[in-house]
């Protein structure tokens, strides 16, 4: 048996109309969004009485899912700060690779996102950024140079 792909990656978040407005914003597109309930669900994550909304986020390419997860009932709880830095132990970040670095950054500013650091160039191949977004979200840009 070998692994075929990474399918996607969850964020649970408690505004879920906000993490779908900054992915958006960031270019992903909407591939669905459902309901999900009932003892199969309880089952598979271990909890009692599961109501969630998922909104399926997808990349341009087809290849790339974040998954955003409103729990509805039980509700979600927060085990560390909303804005964890980025040396916090766990899932810090989520890189997206992008034409131009400067005009997503100032898109994602404008709709209330924030820098963690300053926009960065790494050596003579990359310049990069961290994004914070709604949730505390971290996305990380880079835009290949040359």
């Amino acid at each position: 048996m070998t692994l075929k792909r990474m399918d996607n990656v969850l964020i649970v978040v408690e505004d879920l109309e906000a993490a779908k407005a900054f992915f958006l914003d960031l270019g992903l597109e909407l591939e669905g969004e459902t309901t999900v309930e009932g003892p199969s669900v309880d089952r598979l994550v271990g909890l009692q009485n599961v109501r969630a909304t998922l909104a399926m986020m997808r990349t341009p390419d087809g290849h790339g899912r974040i998954e955003l997860d409103k729990f509805h009932t039980p509700e979600a709880i927060r085990t560390g700060p909303a804005n964890a830095p980025v040396n916090a132990l766990g899932i810090r970040r989520i890189m997206f690779a992008v034409d131009d670095i400067d005009d997503v950054v100032a898109r994602l500013l404008a709709h209330g996102a924030e820098l963690v650091g300053e926009v960065v160039q790494y050596e003579d191949t990359y310049r990069l950024a961290y994004v914070r977004g709604p949730e505390g979200i971290i996305i990380a840009l880079a835009e290949q140079l040359g």
